[in-house]
């Protein structure tokens, strides 16, 4: 009985218990307020990120369109190429960054089976055609290395034209195979991404487009620094340096004056045009300076090295971060699909996307010829705007100045009419006074 009654059930109050469950109730409905306004927070910090990349990556291709548009300096084969890759970038930020950027943002695709088969056409399409351009203009490059005097012969706008066609078809022909096994879905579509079930279209996709491309930028742009340096060290050894030797004879002793005396120039040994006591009086007294003419070429060779190899090192560099990682994930989705997480997935794709920002850049800023159009074309601008500003100005002044002078002139009017007046009343004053 005794443990009977200790198993006997204490009485609980219903208050109590609606207490409890209140509690729960609220701190659950707490926690989603607090998670749901930080993932708020992190849309709007993302959503403003995409964004000013997708800008950023308009401007920079606007400007250097406009660049090569302004300056006649800059319309050659070459800088056609960089201007249509700079066009194809632009083309990449108008019409697949912000759907792509919404798209990562919310999560949901809402746009529709059309907006969707429009926009990955536009993207595998743009995207290819970028990265192909990148081979053309390094193709272009390695022949007016290679086979300088035949090649400036045929670098003519029309074999331009014909390698970036070349490069829009190639594309073209990636992104429209997908387009024969659309599947058009009957419910409402919540994602929009290609289809990876076809393994071979996949495989033919990131070859064609990226590690075909790849493969002949390396070798390309490895003969490239191969001649260059070679061309650079032809040129460092094509004439003999003179070593050429200079004195300071410098006098501490009182009463003497500080003087720079040249022994000699010359490639052989300078012969001194005092005795030998003087010489040996002032031996302690003389510095000389040697400078190698052979030495200071070698130096200016080498930095020309060293920037070539730069220069060729960032270009590659820059295009293997921003791809290599979106290619190599697109591979393995369709062998491991566990793999797959939709986070790793936009943020590959948005770096493969910031290459685009990276191109105009690189290809632009590495060359003195685009560096003075731009600081040209900014001047430009800032005098355009002076120069609206001051015809502003000038029409402001002017509105006041005709302001003033009519108001002076109905001025001078109203004295006048009062003048006329007091001149009238005065005539007839003396009659007034008579007829009183």
């Amino acid at each position: 009985m005794e443990n009977a009654s200790a198993l006997k059930p204490t009485p609980v109050s219903y208050g109590e218990l609606l207490n409890v469950s209140t509690n729960y109730i609220w701190a659950n409905f707490t926690s989603k307020e607090e998670e749901r306004d930080s993932n708020l927070a992190f849309q709007a910090g993302l959503g403003a990120t995409l964004t000013l990349i997708t800008l950023a990556t308009t401007l920079s291709n606007a400007f250097v369109i406009a660049t090569i548009y302004q300056s006649r300096k800059l319309h050659t084969p070459a800088n056609f190429l960089i201007a249509s890759l700079a066009v194809t970038d632009l083309l990449v930020s108008i019409l697949v960054m912000p759907i792509s950027a919404l798209y990562t943002v919310s999560q949901t695709w809402t746009l529709g089976q059309v907006m969707c088969d429009i926009w990955l056409s536009s993207d595998i399409t743009c995207c290819t055609a970028s990265i192909l351009h990148l081979c053309v203009i390094a193709l272009d490059r390695y022949w007016a290395i290679t086979d300088a005097v035949e090649y400036s012969k045929k670098r003519t706008m029309g074999r331009a034209a014909g390698m970036i066609a070349t490069a829009w078809v190639i594309a073209i022909s990636i992104s429209l195979p997908p387009f024969f096994w659309r599947q058009v879905k009957a419910e409402e579509m919540t994602s929009c991404n290609v289809n990876t079930d076809h393994i071979f279209y996949t495989i033919y996709s990131t070859f064609g487009a990226f590690y075909i491309p790849t493969l002949l930028l390396i070798a390309l742009y490895g003969r490239i620094y191969v001649e260059a340096r070679k061309r650079i060290l032809k040129q460092a050894h094509k004439k003999p340096g003179k070593r050429l030797t200079s004195a300071h004879l410098i006098t501490d002793s009182p009463g003497s004056v500080a003087s720079t005396t040249s022994l000699n120039y010359g490639t052989n040994d300078a012969s001194s045009s005092c005795d030998a006591a003087s010489c040996q009086v002032h031996a302690n007294q003389v510095k000389v300076t040697v400078s190698d003419a052979l030495l200071e070429k070698k130096r200016i060779s080498a930095a020309r090295e060293r920037k070539a190899t730069k220069t060729l090192g960032i270009i590659l560099g820059a295009y293997i971060i921003c791809w290599l990682p979106f290619f190599i994930y697109t591979l393995l989705v369709p062998v491991c699909e566990a793999c797959f997480h939709p986070e790793l997935f936009d943020i590959f794709t948005w770096l493969g996307y910031l290459n685009s920002l990276i191109n105009p850049i690189i290809y632009t800023m590495s060359n003195e010829d685009f560096k003075q159009a731009f600081h040209k074309l900014i001047r430009f601008s800032e005098k355009k705007a002076e120069k609206e500003k001051n015809c502003y100005n000038n029409s402001k002044g002017l509105v006041m100045e005709v302001v003033f002078y009519v108001s002076r002139a109905v001025a001078i009017d109203e004295v006048m009419s009062l003048a006329l007046v007091l001149e009238i009343r005065a005539f007839y004053q003396p009659e007034i006074t008579q007829g009183e």
